[in-house]
């Protein structure tokens, strides 16, 4: 009576062949990227960063490519699959089949508008201070593509919404054996006919433990209610430059350590009691806590609050 849901969504909107087509987590990056845009082009035409409005477009198009992708696509090979990119070299390029960071992606932001900061002439915090607001409208949009693709699940739940994931069989071949399908090498092949086959789906029920759906308990953490924070504090209060950024940091960690503890541990490593998203997230107060003092210390403010 729990099993509120078995997870049947695809991953394709539109699916052309053999893996090919239009994927919800492609859209999802498209759309972050459109709505950051859009977001950061309002703050800078009210004063709110020292990025004139007719840059917003380069700004956000560039720290999308080497900021979030470059980075996103480097933090999951470092922290998470480094051997396997040391046998497969060409893994580092197979974007398409998952594997982004979101450690990595802001780390990569960070260097990024340290470098555009220096190369523009513009105050490397006021930069930040607006990216770090829009930053959880893509957060939010990829939790939910997670979601989508059956991916990054949640621990085993007895909560009344809990979700049963037919892609678990890719992690657990041993389930497999139970449905009697076959070689492990068709649980692609079953994932994919569970959507459209009543009587396998209702086999999968039988065998499959109820998670949390995770994915969307960071959506709601990651995204929703740290934007709310965010927002309120850059429109609403006068604040040094620097402090924003800090705070981003900071209550990234928090709300991300919090949610994975409904979420499965990655299997890669972890430290003690943490997960390596958790033990990840403890250098971000650290950082956020550098940026935080450094903009109480220096108090420069936007044009917006100048004088």
């Amino acid at each position: 009576m729990l099993a509120s849901y078995l997870h049947q969504l695809s991953p394709f909107i539109v699916e052309f062949r053999n893996g090919i087509g239009l994927r919800w987590y492609g859209l999802a990056y498209v759309l972050a990227f459109l709505l950051g845009y859009w977001l950061y082009l309002w703050l800078a035409r009210r004063r709110y960063t020292d990025l004139p409005p007719e840059q917003v477009a380069d700004f956000i198009t560039w720290a999308a490519i080497f900021g979030v992708m470059l980075g996103g696509r480097l933090g999951f090979i470092l922290f998470y699959d480094l051997d396997g990119m040391l046998e497969q070299p060409s893994k580092m390029l197979r974007v398409w089949e998952g594997g982004m960071s979101s450690h990595g992606g802001i780390l990569g932001l960070v260097l990024f508008t340290l470098y555009w900061s220096r190369r523009h002439r513009v105050s490397w915090t006021s930069l930040g201070d607006c990216l770090v607001v829009v930053a959880p409208i893509g957060l939010f949009l990829v939790r939910v593509a997670n979601f989508i693709n059956g991916e990054l699940y949640g621990r085993v739940a007895q909560v009344a919404w809990a979700v049963q994931f037919p892609t678990e069989l890719l992690e657990r071949p041993e389930l497999a054996a139970r449905l009697g399908e076959g070689k492990a090498n068709s649980m692609h092949e079953i994932v994919e006919r569970a959507r459209t086959e009543p009587e396998l789906a209702e086999r999968l029920r039988e065998i499959l433990p109820l998670r949390h759906p995770s994915q969307i308990y960071e959506a709601l953490l990651e995204g929703v209610v740290l934007f709310a924070i965010l927002w309120w504090m850059r429109t609403r209060l006068r604040l040094p430059r620097g402090v924003l950024t800090g705070a981003f940091f900071i209550l990234y960690a928090v709300l991300r350590i919090a949610g994975e503890f409904f979420r499965e541990p990655d299997p890669a490593w972890s430290v003690g009691l943490f997960s390596a998203g958790q033990f990840l997230s403890l250098f971000m107060v650290v950082i956020g806590a550098g940026f935080i003092l450094w903009g109480l210390r220096a108090q420069q403010y936007e044009r917006k609050f100048a004088g």
